[in-house]
């Protein structure tokens, strides 16, 4: 039987923490030396915590293994007792300093990998034996093991259960690495089966193990259809370009590839949004077309509306002006329509591009690129022009389907005028996101919910046989239609675990994407850590903080990711569980429609739960293939 290796050999060498030597050398050892139904796990993403190795049997048990390439032999390590009777470890350099690398102490590192594993990710393992089935050990392949046994065995037998049951958490060196000692470094791995141990057991370890599909998709480059394609390498002869088209058919791919493009050359970008959590989601893309990491870094600025501006102020010395808009702003004010940044800031802002009358002090891009552009108001555009180097390029992509913020009629064909363009919209039609089964749910709500709006419905390929076609990216639908608000939050948690128990052959936990209001969205956030489970969120009523978390929220954080309708606007996920509350507005229409088409397809499936509390879908909730009342 094959070994499953996650990630595969052939992607390792793409990691994005490249393996270290003696990393290397362990797998290698594991792969030659354990039976094949041994399934070994590289830096999986539990929970926010990256082990170096995991390795896992249905039948037998788990191993977690922490890999260390330090040379004892470098440094003078000890383990030093201080007044409270806690061990630290210290080291002492050539020059005869000594200084503490408690916060660095691997023992640390294995003891809490081992109770996470037992707490959170084996729940049904026996309360009393299931610690047995869990080895935690560490590795040295570049110190002798007798210099590992006199740092760490003191911090070892510190602790009750790791002094008596030393097997479990076994200390190995350099000679054992380079010998194969395999009964050294996993004593247990010669166990032929275990009474506490289950396939439903490593089922639910596996959903944390493997590697997210967010992981193994950043590294392989961004494809793009042939118009796509012209779009992202050309520019026309104004520099000026707009870009329609319904969700999923590619535009912040090509808004991302052309900046990509445009920093290989040397040019400096500015990518505007007024979506904060965007920004990342675009950063991400651009990094997988032409343009290194690190030229994305140099080339390419990527700020929402309101912190360039900030950015620009602070940075040419006009903060002062800056603070002194937003003093009278009222607290808890939704920022699209805040006064100060719809005409305060666009007017400053102006002014001050106007008064650098060429000295230079006001940054200039060779390229402004704008997402989501029925978001942007008029002024905000204008504002970016004047930004723009002569002879630069801009680009406006944008769908009014999706208009949440009710500011895409602001954009009529005589502001587009104004706003530089000349000729019709390039046009994306064909959706590469949406599955085939999703498509005609989708439009049946932009026709019955959307009628005051301009809809582009998403449409997909056309093929010989629709119906093959369809069945080449499964999908799972489902509409869960509650009594009232109040039970929301009960049962968006039960769908999230039931999703979280129904994963897909390459996705893991960290995938998965809930999709809620403010209110309900912190009570699962405080629900699920309470449980144990780490969660990349955005909701705080502190809308500072909030903010903050906006910028920290990115595809590649190991943890399951839930945040607001409005936040995950132009992003994408093959796991989304999505609370509707309210259908009273134009705008919550459209935001539903948006969180709607934000399912991504592929060939070996996604998922997308509705929770509704809304008596006006109900209906139309039950033309879903599967519906369920509470």
């Amino acid at each position: 039987m094959a070994r499953i290796i996650d990630p595969p050999r052939h992607q390792h060498g793409k990691l994005l923490t490249p393996l270290t030597e003696g990393e290397r050398r362990l797998i290698d050892l594991f792969d030659a030396e354990l039976r094949p139904d041994w399934e070994i796990y590289i830096q999986p993403h539990l929970n926010g915590l990256r082990p170096d190795i995991v390795l896992l049997h249905p039948g037998v048990g788990v191993a977690v293994f922490e890999v260390k390439d330090w040379d004892l032999g470098a440094m003078q390590y000890h383990c030093k007792s201080i007044e409270s009777g806690r061990q630290v470890l210290m080291a002492r350099d050539e020059s005869g300093k000594t200084f503490s690398r408690e916060a660095e102490n691997p023992i640390n590192q294995i003891l809490l990998y081992k109770e996470e594993l037992f707490d959170l990710y084996c729940p049904r393992l026996d309360n009393r034996a299931g610690f047995a089935v869990i080895t935690a050990g560490l590795v040295f392949p570049c110190s002798p093991r007798s210099e590992v046994e006199r740092v760490f065995r003191p911090f070892r037998d510190a602790h009750d259960g790791m002094r008596t049951y030393p097997h479990y958490y076994p200390l190995s060196g350099a000679e054992d690495v380079t010998l194969g000692n395999l009964d050294a470094i996993f004593p247990e791995n010669k166990r032929q089966s275990s009474k506490v141990m289950s396939s439903d057991i490593a089922d639910d370890l596996r959903g944390w193990l493997k590697e997210p599909f967010f992981s193994q998709e950043q590294r392989t480059p961004l494809e793009l259809d042939a118009r796509q394609r012209e779009l992202a390498t050309t520019r026309t002869d104004t520099g000026y370009r707009r870009i329609k088209g319904p969700a999923g058919a590619g535009k912040s791919v090509v808004l991302a590839a052309r900046a990509s493009s445009l920093a290989a050359e040397g040019k400096h970008s500015l990518v505007v949004s007024f979506n904060i959590t965007l920004l990342n989601y675009l950063r991400d893309l651009a990094v997988r077309h032409d343009a290194s990491r690190s030229v994305i870094r140099r080339q390419i600025d990527f700020l929402n509306f309101h912190h360039w501006c900030k950015r620009v102020c602070l940075g040419t010395g006009h903060g002062q002006e800056y603070d002194l808009l937003w003093a009278s702003s009222a607290d808890g004010v939704e920022l699209q329509t805040e006064p100060v940044l719809n005409e305060g800031l666009p007017s400053l802002m102006q002014q001050l591009y106007l008064q650098d009358s060429g000295y230079g002090a006001m940054p200039k891009y060779d390229a402004i690129l704008v997402d989501e552009g029925q978001d942007f108001r008029p002024s905000w555009w204008q504002t970016l022009r004047l930004a723009l180097k002569p002879g630069g390029e801009m680009v406006l992509v944008a769908d009014k389907t999706q208009n949440i913020y009710a500011t895409a009629a602001a954009w009529t064909e005589d502001t587009m005028a104004n706003a530089g363009f000349r000729g019709p919209w390039a046009e994306l039609k064909i959706s590469y996101r949406l599955p085939p089964a999703v498509v005609p749910l989708v439009s049946r709500f932009a026709e019955e919910f959307l009628t005051d709006e301009e809809i582009d419905i998403p449409q997909v390929e056309r093929r010989d046989n629709q119906m093959e076609f369809a069945e080449l990216f499964p999908v799972e639908l489902r509409w869960v239609q509650v009594s009232e608000r109040a039970r929301g939050l009960d049962a968006c948690f039960s769908e999230l675990r039931r999703m979280m128990q129904r994963l897909h052959t390459d996705t893991a936990v960290p995938d998965i994407t809930v999709l809620t209001g403010i209110e309900l969205g912190q009570s699962l956030a405080d629900l699920l850590t309470a449980k144990g489970v780490h969660v990349l969120h955005t909701f705080d009523k502190d809308k500072q903080i909030s903010r903050r978390q906006k910028r920290a929220f990115f595809q590649g954080v190991a943890r399951i990711k839930a945040t607001t309708l409005h936040s995950f606007k132009g992003w994408e996920a093959r796991h989304l569980v999505l609370f509707v509350g309210s259908v009273a507005r134009a705008e919550d229409r459209a935001l539903i429609y948006t969180a709607l088409t934000r399912l991504r397809r592929h060939e070996a499936g996604s998922a997308l739960t509705v929770v509704c509390c809304c008596p006006e879908l109900f209906a139309y909730g039950q033309s879903w293939p599967e519906f369920v009342e509470l």
